[in-house]
């Protein structure tokens, strides 16, 4: 039986509420920005020549994954009004990117409108049993960079496992928590190579410096395990922690105004050059487990992008360091674009370790102050 053609695009009411919703964002946050604060931006041309050349999803050939740290609550959707009011009304060509849970899809309103906003509902493993690099919202991320269908041969000339398509069984719909029901946003062909932002720290973390924390491992997987190899480039922010400090005092609610906006944009990575040589890695360790697993079941392994079933692929060893060298040399870059913005103090090598962090693993509170840096965390 021939498989069904995958959906190109969500119904016409979902598209257009989808194209209010981040429309009027990106129309607020570019008035909040040059209204009410000074905005100094480095690379921006770039980005949006970088953006227009993706206008159309049958053109592109890869996905867009940006990356950042994370000095403010405000961080996602404020910066984007950095774009030209052109980009606002173009939900097809701006970002996705993964929201707390328990923060942006507590109620139905909420949920609505992040859905309709293009965010991922994203566990934390600190606050939720589902939360975790492999959970639902990554295989979304990771199939939003990829290409569709997902029934294609493998890339990988050394065998020839099938991926499966899982628009055989009409996935419109998947679950984090294995109770709510969530669009799948990467059943549609319009999403083919969609553009992803993160931030890998993973939480808020004001740093009197802006300096990093260690990257975790979701980033890793983004790069790792897209089909094709997405774009990356990294970006830094600066200043959007003095408009929403963590020790801000009443009104807590109000965003600070009149305050100086940095924000800076690097190039595309040249990726063989600075993951090549790890995926090729992590390709080989993946079909050197599945052999395993598919000599000891006699069974055929079938491989689904985004979804990582076996746990040698999970948490062994050899996976482990992989995702923890992508991290590394991700946040390096990052800290490559922080250091040409200039005005900042050299970054602390410890602070890129997860070990250092260890100190504030046990903390339950949301909002913090690290024992770590003494940086003000929020976790929300």
């Amino acid at each position: 039986m021939a498989q069904p053609s995958p959906p190109a695009n969500p119904s016409l009411p979902w598209r257009m509420a989808s194209s209010t919703i981040m429309g009027l964002t990106g129309v607020l946050s570019r008035g909040f920005l040059h209204g009410l604060n000074t905005v100094e931006v480095s690379g921006l041309s770039r980005f949006v020549q970088l953006l227009e050349s993706r206008q159309d999803p049958e053109k592109r050939q890869r996905g867009l994954l940006t990356v950042s740290n994370h000095v403010s609550v405000l961080d996602d959707p404020i910066i984007w009004g950095l774009l030209p009011l052109s980009n606002a009304f173009k939900p097809s060509n701006l970002r996705w990117t993964l929201g707390a849970h328990d923060i942006c899809f507590k109620n139905s309103l909420l949920t609505t409108f992040f859905n309709l906003g293009q965010v991922l509902p994203t566990h934390r493993a600190k606050h939720s049993p589902f939360g975790g690099p492999f959970q639902p919202a990554m295989t979304q991320a990771i199939r939003l960079l990829s290409s569709q269908p997902f029934s294609s041969p493998s890339p990988h000339p050394a065998s020839d496992t099938q991926v499966l398509d899982p628009f055989t069984c009409g996935a419109l719909t998947y679950t984090t928590t294995g109770e709510d029901v969530v669009p799948s946003p990467s059943v549609y062909t319009r999403n083919r190579h969609s553009w992803v932002h993160v931030f890998p720290e993973g939480l808020v973390h004001q740093h009197p410096a802006s300096d990093l924390r260690y990257f975790k491992w979701g980033v890793a997987r983004l790069i790792l395990e897209a089909e094709p190899a997405p774009d990356v480039l990294p970006m830094f922010i600066d200043g959007t922690q003095r408009i929403m400090p963590e020790n801000r005092t009443f009104p807590r609610f109000a965003p600070r105004v009149g305050k100086k906006v940095r924000v800076a944009f690097g190039e595309v990575l040249d990726y063989e050059a600075t993951f090549g040589d790890l995926r090729r890695r992590w390709h080989r360790l993946v079909l050197r487990t599945r052999a395993q697993k598919e000599r000891a079941t006699r069974t055929k392994e079938i491989a689904m992008i985004g979804e990582l079933a076996d746990e040698t692929l999970q948490y062994g060893p050899e996976a482990e360091a992989i995702r923890i060298e992508v991290a590394r040399r991700m946040r390096e870059e990052v800290l490559k674009v922080r250091r040409a913005m200039g005005g900042l103090p050299d970054s602390d090598p410890k602070l890129g370790d997860a070990l250092t962090w260890a100190a504030d693993g046990t903390v339950k509170e949301k909002k913090y102050k690290s024992r770590v840096d003494g940086s003000d965390i929020n976790q929300d």
